[in-house]
């Protein structure tokens, strides 16, 4: 009996703690079109925290989003609080009705996007440079569009499974 009482109790647990998906998202509104959003100017202002919460990083980010060839390329200029400067080129693809794939010169291989109703999910790998050397880290990356066109991201970063910390991003059409 009580080795019943302890798998219940387990199953429950484990229940509560699937994750959601993005496929939860279908129904909210506005609907999120990528190459919509991001063609023209757009602007972000974002931040990156540690692991423990501290802000350690602000920037302000400006894309400009083009369709060539039937991919979308947004060109990302970013200016750190630290005063460095970087860019970083997207080019996306949109496969069918919910899922993109996208490269970039940092991105390892390809990420992989799917979109359902308001929301967007990016996963993939980053070489990031980190003290002088170069760490491959995962993003977990979720954008969600709110009405009068604001673009919320949230991007959890981790190495070996390990959560490294997070980048929030504002975006508004310019």
């Amino acid at each position: 009996m009580r080795k019943l009482f302890l798998w219940l109790v387990l199953s429950v647990l484990l229940a509560g703690c699937s994750g959601v998906t993005i496929e939860d998202y279908q129904d909210k509104t506005p609907q999120l079109d990528l190459y919509d959003y991001f063609q023209g100017k757009t602007r972000g202002w974002g931040m990156f925290q540690d692991r423990g919460g501290t802000v350690k990083r602000e920037f302000v980010v400006d894309i400009v989003g083009t369709v060539e060839d039937g991919e979308l390329v947004l060109t990302e200029d970013f200016v750190w609080s630290d005063g460095e400067v970087s860019q970083r080129i997207w080019r996306i693809r949109k496969q069918d009705a919910h899922h993109y794939v996208g490269r970039a010169g940092d991105v390892v291989g390809e990420a992989q996007g799917k979109v359902y109703g308001n929301t967007l999910n990016w996963q993939y790998d980053l070489n990031l440079e980190v003290s002088g050397r170069t760490w491959k880290v995962h993003f977990d990356d979720w954008m969600f569009l709110q009405p009068d066109g604001v673009l919320l991201n949230r991007a959890k970063m981790s190495k070996f499974g390990i959560r490294l910390g997070e980048v929030t991003i504002a975006f508004q059409k310019l």
